[in-house]
């Protein structure tokens, strides 16, 4: 009669191993919705409002389009600024 086979608890994957499946799924969303906005800036559509929304979710793990969306968010709030009348 054999003694019963032992297996090992499952283990969890390490946590680095979460971070990068996270940085992957973020970078492969943001950059689609990028590209889909920067072909709606010549195809009709909102293009760079999709733009906007690309660089929001690569802001999450990124920070260069984290500090582009800021610039860009100031950008607009110079130019929807209303001007006091002369």
């Amino acid at each position: 009669m054999r003694p019963p086979e032992h297996t090992p608890p499952p283990t969890e994957p390490p946590r680095w191993l979460w971070q990068r499946a996270r940085q992957v799924v973020v970078a492969v969303i943001g950059l689609t919705v990028l590209a889909v906005g920067l072909a709606l800036l010549v195809l009709p559509g909102p293009g760079i409002l999709i733009i906007v929304a690309g660089l929001s979710i690569l802001a999450i793990e990124y920070a260069w389009a984290r500090n582009l969306l800021k610039k860009a968010r100031a950008r607009v709030a110079t130019l929807t600024r209303r001007r006091e009348p002369r």
